[in-house]
């Protein structure tokens, strides 16, 4: 997975649970932006997405990753 695809997948998880997730590209240097997912953030990268930084990123957001 990379990084636009976990912010699809965050995006319409949010509209499911009626949260707002909402991408903050001016927050973050290089390939990296700030994803909000309702009062939680977490630091998104461009590039392709390993599995223990897919779980971490989860973890940052309270969000099961079996649920993306």
């Amino acid at each position: 997975m990379n990084g636009a695809e976990f912010i699809r997948r965050v995006r319409r998880l949010g509209r499911k649970r009626n949260i707002a997730a909402t991408l903050e590209s001016a927050r973050g240097k290089g390939g990296h932006q700030t994803l909000r997912f309702g009062d939680r953030l977490t630091v998104v990268k461009s590039g392709e997405i390993g599995k223990g930084l897919l779980r971490a990123m989860c973890r940052q957001l309270d969000i099961d990753p079996d649920e993306l």
